[in-house]
């Protein structure tokens, strides 16, 4: 379905893609993800210097299979000549993408500059990107907001900025840092920044949670593409349903059956990549993404946060009385670091 979407080099199937997602967007995540064949997905945000002095987990988190390709990378981080040995790395490990993360809201983040840090700095960001650009071969791209607060919207300025440095793409979350994940997207500042491109791919991002969703931004800012977060999270099918929305076919039914299917499905795959403590953790994680999505689940959530085991978990799904549930109107979605 649809038509392959260029970042630079590198072809990608369509131009739905998946964000990194620091914390949530890990193995089990995009093993489900590519299920639904979205147009790249990404590994979560890995911190520069960490990477260059070759962390452990930090490398476990750009785990992925080769299945999973094409595949991105997001580096995180304020020195350029760190920067552009991490993105060095992050070739030598075969990824087809890097993204500079300029638009983590988070605190310990932005303290030392990086993430939506960046967005005090614009020309800083121009100099970290020439920096990664010119030690890979593979695409650049960068994730910014539309600026740290309402006085100091720059997202068009960043723009001209990372096409001159070399990027081939740039995603614009239609909020400021200020924002963090409250109110609406502003998606004025996506057509802007599309209006003001010449050759650079401007790909859409903020309150993209179902299929109308991406038709209304597609339709209304004139973006390359649509780069879905948090509505990823619990619906890892939302690119097969943005797809056919694309393409004019009708939507396929999604049933609490077929929601408990991926959810069974997304814990079997942690707990074969995970050890059983972190399995648990995790399993309580996921599990709210996708129970939020339905009524009458309560009982069911505090039966998950107080097992013992991953066993424990499983058999609470499997005894739960799943017919009498449906699927919300409005479901709640996580706040995550993207």
């Amino acid at each position: 379905m649809s038509e392959p979407f260029f970042i630079g080099s590198a072809e990608l199937p369509n131009k739905v893609l998946y964000a990194p997602l620091a914390g949530c967007s890990d193995l089990p995540f995009r093993r489900m993800s590519c299920r639904y064949r979205p147009g790249i997905v990404y590994c979560e945000m890995v911190k520069i210097d960490a990477l260059v002095r070759n962390d452990a987990n930090t490398y476990r988190m750009l785990d992925y299979e080769s299945g999973m390709h094409p595949i991105g990378a997001q580096l995180c981080g304020s020195k350029p000549k760190i920067a552009a040995e991490a993105a060095r790395i992050v070739e030598d490990l075969g990824f087809d993408v890097i993204d500079f993360n300029c638009g983590c809201p988070v605190d310990k983040v932005t303290k030392d500059g990086s993430g939506s840090g960046m967005l005090k700095t614009p020309d800083f960001i121009g100099e970290m990107l020439s920096a990664i650009v010119g030690a890979v071969k593979i695409p650049v791209t960068v994730k910014i907001r539309a600026g740290w607060d309402d006085k100091s919207i720059n997202a068009v300025e960043i723009t001209r900025i990372a096409e001159r440095s070399g990027a081939k793409a740039i995603a614009i979350h239609g909020r400021t840092r200020e924002q963090g994940y409250k109110g609406k997207a502003n998606w004025d500042h996506i057509k802007q920044c599309k209006e003001a491109a010449r050759e650079i791919r401007v790909i859409g991002n903020g309150d993209v949670f179902d299929a109308n969703d991406a038709l209304r931004m597609l339709s209304y800012t004139g973006c390359d593409a649509v780069l879905v977060s948090r509505g990823t999270m619990g619906q890892p099918w939302i690119a097969e349903d943005i797809l056919r929305a694309i393409e004019g076919l009708p939507a396929l039914p999604r049933t609490v059956s077929g929601l408990k299917e991926n959810l069974m499905e997304h814990f079997e795959y942690i707990i074969k990549y995970q050890p059983e403590k972190q399995s648990l953790l995790d399993m309580r994680r996921v599990g709210c993404w996708y129970l939020k999505r339905l009524t009458g689940v309560r009982e069911l959530r505090m039966l998950l946060n107080r097992s013992a085991s991953t066993s424990e978990v499983f058999q609470h799904l499997q005894n739960f009385q799943w017919e009498a549930i449906e699927f919300m109107k409005e479901p709640v979605f996580a706040i995550s670091g993207e």
